[in-house]
């Protein structure tokens, strides 16, 4: 029993109604990303939704939201402050969204998720298992590469950047390549990558879409 209190504690990161979902710097590239896709009208699945900001956004550009998150407050500041749109709390786990009972969707879209997962290969056959053939994966992560690295490395900041003392934080931290691999095993295909915030090579995030083949 207790563990299993733990793990909600874990599970939820107290989402009020000012905490942003999507930084501001995410919209633009995964807009781009987005009208790759079918377009305006299509259903979407935000996968990690917290409190339904970028579900609200989406929605208002005429998408057809659903989101899914495991927080029990992210959830009910989205179902209180998004009422036309449809939520549930579920963690991204094939065996969850299915239970749902949700139909296909055209697009999954998960920002700053996988960097919390303790098993992203799940996180990944979830996504992919609730895409239709053809569907678009959209997701998002802190960027790590050599150059970043290095350069956190020599100003001193490595070890305030990965801290361990962030009470739930990120567990998993993923370069383009480990990302890559990881959407491949899952059976993505055709994956494009993204950078965003700060110059290249230093970027705060990269986002990456793949397509579930037909």
């Amino acid at each position: 029993m207790a563990e299993r209190g733990a793990e909600a504690r874990m599970l939820d990161y107290g989402w009020g109604d000012g905490v942003p979902h999507t930084q501001a710097y995410l919209i633009r590239p995964l807009l781009c990303f987005l009208e790759l896709g079918p377009g305006s009208g299509s259903r979407v699945l935000d996968l990690g939704c917290g409190n339904g900001a970028l579900c609200d956004l989406l929605h208002q550009r005429g998408y057809r939201v659903v989101g899914v998150d495991p927080s029990p407050s992210g959830i009910a500041v989205a179902q209180r402050r998004h009422p036309t749109i449809t939520f549930h709390q579920a963690v991204a786990s094939a065996e969850e969204l299915k239970a749902l009972s949700l139909p296909p969707f055209d697009v999954v879209i998960s920002t700053e998720v996988v960097k919390h997962c303790f098993s992203p290969r799940d996180w990944a056959t979830a996504a992919f298992e609730a895409l239709r053939p053809g569907g678009q994966l959209i997701c998002s992560t802190p960027y790590h590469g050599y150059l970043k690295n290095l350069t956190l490395a020599a100003s001193g900041r490595l070890d305030a950047h990965f801290t361990a003392l962030w009470e739930g934080g990120h567990i998993k931290f993923w370069s383009r390549r480990s990302l890559s691999q990881l959407l491949q095993e899952a059976g993505f295909q055709d994956l494009h990558c993204r950078g965003a915030g700060r110059l290249p090579g230093m970027w705060k995030s990269m986002l990456m879409a793949g397509w579930k083949p037909l």
